[in-house]
């Protein structure tokens, strides 16, 4: 059966490949969407910390032994405490400043990690097994199905729509929307602001490294891992609206099958198709497609 001359199995092939790669740009557009929307902050760590998830599993399964499933648990949780020092110790003295700033010192710092990592483990990608509950895979009639990948889409779908639900419909939310427009009426209530916009933080860069060990398995696991994907992450993000959560989501996801319908039809733009939206929305709606102008 044929789609356009397409063979259906290679089409279904590249659209599943690009919604496990949709999955890793929604995880991770989130993360700095929530950053962003809720510090004001452009992280441009966040591949760098993508990257440390990845490299936290791998550390984690070769030197102390525990499994995929430990790793998905402490990585994030480790990462995220690291990215509440740098916001106390760093990021927090440059929020009266202009925006400039805290791009320049998370470029800097993403450097550093990745010349740190590049230094030990060399530019050469290092593999991280399939926990063998999820090796295999799963046979849908018209295509092959691996566990894992399955796993990596419903994981990150059921993670994006939780934060989502937390962020836009719960009164912790509340609060921290409210924190964002305005801080000192927050704080009259009793509620601790700059602890609050630490957590926030904290949980953006732990969505990063959450992100990174679920891809550990399916990319190899190199210092540049991080470098090579955040540029299209932020391409996602504007084209969703810098700071919206809903758009992070289905901006990610949706670019990631439309990557994967241009592997079909036309590969050599596969690589550009997104920077190609990116530049048509821009042109026709600059606060993104879920963002609003302020």
């Amino acid at each position: 059966m044929e789609v356009f001359g397409i063979p259906i199995q290679a089409m279904m092939g590249q659209l599943l490949i690009g919604l496990i790669n949709g999955s890793f740009y929604a995880l991770l557009s989130l993360g700095l969407a929530v950053i962003f929307g809720l510090l004001n902050i452009i992280n441009f760590t966040h591949g760098a910390q993508y990257m440390l998830g990845a490299f936290g599993a791998y550390l984690l399964l070769n030197v102390v032994g525990l499994s995929y499933w430990w790793a998905l648990l402490l990585v994030p949780l480790l990462v995220g405490a690291l990215g509440v020092i740098i916001e106390r110790t760093m990021l927090a003295r440059l929020y009266k400043l202009d925006h400039l700033y805290g791009l320049l010192l998370t470029f800097g710092l993403a450097l550093m990690i990745q010349g740190f990592f590049r230094n030990e483990y060399g530019s050469t990608g290092l593999p991280y097994a399939i926990p063998e509950e999820l090796s295999g895979g799963i046979s849908l009639g018209f295509m092959f199905l691996p566990k894992y990948r399955g796993w990596v889409i419903v994981a990150s779908f059921v993670i994006c729509l939780c934060t989502w639900f937390v962020i836009e419909r719960t009164k912790l939310g509340g609060y921290l929307r409210a924190a964002t427009e305005n801080p000192q009426l927050v704080q009259a209530f009793g509620i601790n602001v700059p602890r609050m916009v630490t957590l926030t933080y904290g949980f953006g860069v732990a969505l990063a490294a959450l992100a990174g060990v679920m891809a550990a398995p399916i990319y190899q696991v190199s210092p540049q891992m991080g470098a090579d994907l955040i540029i299209v992450v932020f391409a996602v993000v504007v084209i969703g609206g810098m700071g919206s959560i809903m758009g992070a989501i289905v901006t990610g996801f949706g670019l990631g099958l439309v990557e994967g319908l241009t592997k079909v039809f036309y590969p050599e733009a596969s690589s550009t198709v997104i920077f190609i939206i990116m530049t048509i929305v821009l042109l026709i709606r600059p606060a993104g497609l879920f963002g609003t102008q302020k």
